[in-house]
């Protein structure tokens, strides 16, 4: 797994500094550390989905879950299908990053930033899966839709880890305060249109809940999770 050092030292606050060798040799390190121990854990499965207009809602058919707020329905109303899917890094790299926060913190948060950028990666090896799939049968895809973007709330992370059976595949758990663990964990959501539709590009960091206290936008940039291109 490659691990792209610019966006660890964007993760990290950096902007344009200088940085002297002492860091740049322990960035080195945290990279390789986090290649070795970070795994591509994800799964992911594909469900007929019914749009709720009056409700603004999308019912996940087979299963127990809805869908609910009017972003999740605008990116998947058009959509005839979608990928449920959950991601992770493990429990290894967890537990490393718990012990240098006790010892080595400056360690420990670059590791972490290694660490966001790799799930990063395992979410595009899994999003590159999906869409070969649709196109197999005669779909697009949009883009990773995530609870917490927008009004689609967290509290559907338990549902998603269960009709995934994503505890036992990839061990993925949730907090009760619906917070994923491993920390460097993801679960999305993905439309699958028609071939012929205008895919519509993530949408800007207006749409994100960290909208208002975000440290990159602050900075004049994004955290990669909106694109706007």
């Amino acid at each position: 797994m490659n691990i792209n050092r610019e966006e660890v030292l964007r993760y990290l606050g950096y902007k344009d500094q200088e940085i002297d060798k002492d860091l740049n040799n322990l960035i080195d390190d945290c990279i390789d550390e986090a290649k070795a121990m970070s795994k591509s854990l994800y799964t992911y499965k594909i469900f007929e989905i019914e749009p709720n207009e009056s409700k603004k809602e999308i019912n996940v058919l087979g299963t127990s879950l809805t869908l609910k707020g009017n972003d999740i329905y605008e990116h998947l109303k058009d959509a005839k299908k979608c990928a449920i899917m959950a991601a992770t890094l493990g429990v290894v790299f967890d537990n490393k990053v718990r012990i240098l926060e006790r010892f080595n913190m400056t360690k420990a948060l670059i590791l972490d930033s290694c660490g966001t950028d790799c799930i990063e990666k395992v979410c595009d090896e899994a999003e590159e899966e999906i869409k070969k799939i649709a196109m197999k049968e005669g779909f697009i895809t949009n883009y990773r839709y995530s609870p917490g973007y927008g009004d689609l709330s967290i509290d559907i992370q338990q549902n998603i880890i269960n009709i995934l059976n994503a505890n036992k595949i990839i061990g993925l758990t949730t907090t009760e305060s619906c917070i994923l663990l491993p920390r460097k964990s993801v679960t999305a959501i993905i439309g699958f249109v028609d071939k012929n539709s205008e895919i519509v590009v993530k949408k800007g960091c207006e749409y994100c809940s960290k909208f208002h206290n975000c440290l990159y936008r602050r900075d004049g940039v994004s955290c990669g999770s909106y694109r706007t291109n």
